[in-house]
């Protein structure tokens, strides 16, 4: 079966757009990949264009993927952490690729 076939019915690359597709997830996951551990307040800063609306649901559906993990400590006030998962780990290498990619042709 060809590249070709596979991408007109279940396509991989299409999925994967599904998951880390728009404009700030991929910079969410840079953030945690590269920075590691962050308080929601910490990577907020990080994209100060991103909206506060817009920030809290590209969290929710990368939570929801699978691709981060959100750890909330009961205490006053309120600590939220963000992190990548595993599965969110191994997007880096396409990450870093993007990011190489950027560097050399914009």
């Amino acid at each position: 079966m060809s590249d070709i076939e596979v991408c007109q019915g279940d396509c991989p690359i299409e999925r994967t757009l599904n998951l880390i597709g728009g404009k700030w997830k991929t910079v969410i996951l840079w953030h945690l990949g590269i920075d590691g551990i962050l308080r929601y307040g910490e990577l907020k800063r990080r994209m100060p264009k991103i909206t506060e609306r817009m920030f809290s649901r590209q969290l929710k559906e990368l939570h929801t993927a699978g691709l981060i993990d959100r750890v909330e400590y009961p205490q006053v006030p309120p600590k939220v952490e963000y992190l990548l998962t595993e599965k969110g780990q191994s997007l880096m290498p396409l990450l870093n690729i993007l990011c190489e990619w950027g560097k050399n042709n914009t």
